[in-house]
């Protein structure tokens, strides 16, 4: 039996070609003809850039599409090309709308009779069409093959509201979407899916980029798939993109969403949406297991922070204490002291640090008593940008004459070694706007014919 291949990141295409042909010729001595020509439509998994054969294995769903893909892989390389074969008649039978499955097959049944040159030997089969069923194919193995740290959680997740059952993270770099289930407090992954996300990569600034946000958002609505064109398939959840940061930053845009595909596709190449973010009509309906309208929030990263569950309730920790000195200070009356919680760039409904100071100062000095108290407090650290918190939390004030409650935001950067408030203002309502790739002739959302 043939020893596995090793890919070193820095190996170039060329080198790993030469081996694996090296490899063909030294099989086609010792083992049927057709198990080498089946060994040669791997060839483009050895081009990831991660050693596949080194990598842990992760704990998968077992019959979810990368385990089925994965378990064929398996059995071409360890020459067992009838189990790999009837694997894949259980997939395409499964996933009936998956290109990528069918394209494989058909290379599996070819290597039985003829040579095949590498992956997808079908003379129909488009090059364009190809790159994106390969960068599909290695997108998926490499989840599987190359997981998450053990043990370890995104660093953003430092504190759920005790009414959030879950988060989703996205990692844009590996075209994968993340489910983090509130346990106790403690983020805890329970299940993750491919994806789809803009033709442009990341970093969303302005209208028409075709590139998703980067940044903390929330799901702001839950839109069924029969009041959508079928390009959105099982169903749409709107996320609040542009966010208050956004907006301060001057970025535009707008109807960034999670949603699913067309009826006739089972999954997108992982860079073909004009910004939303694309999910298999199966794994969309599954996560929505996990969305709470309103509450929900989805955090994009271009790649991952990642931290142990300690380093996290130790920044949680240093974070907290100056979110709640910040509430004695402006429970103190002290304007100065509670001030100086306040970047200098701060903004808020149109005030700035000093409109915001002098108003401050005014309603402070006609109080008697202040008593501040603060509850569901969630604290998400915001990716791809400097220092960033977002926090969102119920404010109960009361004062000597003004009693209210009010569902607060605020963005805290680092300013002078510690944390500041650079955006607050209570949390508004998002309206539902399209995205740029609804079709301009459906204006409105409406129930579509099945």
């Amino acid at each position: 039996m043939h020893s596995a291949i090793r890919v070193q990141p820095a190996q170039g295409l060329r080198v790993v070609q030469m081996r694996v042909a090296k490899r063909l010729e030294m099989l086609s001595k010792n083992v049927n003809r057709a198990l080498a020509q089946a060994f040669a439509m791997c060839a483009f998994v050895l081009t990831s850039q991660t050693s596949l054969a080194a990598a842990p294995r992760p704990v998968v769903v077992v019959n979810s599409a990368e385990a089925r893909l994965e378990r064929v892989l398996q059995g071409v390389s360890s020459g067992k090309l009838p189990a790999a074969l009837a694997e894949m008649d259980r997939l395409a039978e499964r996933y009936p709308n998956w290109r990528l499955a069918h394209l494989v097959h058909g290379d599996l049944l070819l290597a039985r009779s003829a040579a095949i040159s590498g992956f997808g030997n079908a003379a129909d089969t488009k090059g364009e069409r190809l790159q994106d069923l390969r960068a599909e194919a290695l997108t998926r193995l490499r989840a599987v093959r190359d997981p998450p740290p053990s043990g370890a959680i995104p660093r953003y997740l430092l504190q759920f509201d005790r009414m959030q059952s879950n988060a989703i993270v996205v990692d844009a770099g590996r075209s994968r979407v993340y489910v983090y289930e509130n346990a106790g407090g403690t983020p805890r992954l329970v299940q993750d899916f491919y994806s789809t996300l803009g033709k442009n990569g990341v970093d969303k600034l302005r209208e028409g980029d075709r590139k998703t946000p980067l940044g903390v958002y929330y799901v702001t609505a839950k839109i069924a798939g029969n009041k959508l064109p079928d390009l959105y398939g099982w169903g749409a959840f709107p996320i609040s993109y542009p966010n208050e940061w956004d907006r301060i930053a001057g970025r535009t845009g707008y109807g960034i969403w999670l949603h699913g595909v067309p009826s006739n596709t089972y999954a997108r190449a992982p860079r073909a949406s004009d910004g939303c973010v694309a999910l298999s009509n199966t794994d969309i309906a599954e996560l929505a297991k996990h969305v709470q309208v309103g509450m929900t929030p989805v955090i994009i990263a271009d790649t991952i922070e990642w931290t142990t569950p300690a380093a996290a309730r130790d920044e949680r920790a240093a974070f907290m204490d100056q979110f709640q000195a910040w509430r004695r200070d402006w429970e103190s009356r002290d304007a100065r002291r509670y001030l100086a919680h306040y970047a200098r760039g701060f903004r808020s409904d149109g005030m700035d640090i000093a409109s915001w100071s002098a108003h401050k100062s005014r309603v402070n000095a006609a109080k008697r008593w202040i008593k501040v108290a603060l509850d569901n407090v969630s604290v998400f650290r915001s990716p791809g940008q400097k220092a960033l918190m977002v926090v969102t939390f119920d404010q109960d004030y009361a004062s000597s004459n003004l009693a209210q409650r009010t569902r607060k935001r605020q963005y805290w950067t680092m300013e002078g070694g510690r944390w500041r408030i650079a955006y607050e203002a209570p949390v508004g309502s998002v309206p539902l706007a399209l995205p740029e790739s609804f079709p301009r002739q459906r204006a409105a959302l409406a129930p579509r014919k099945r």
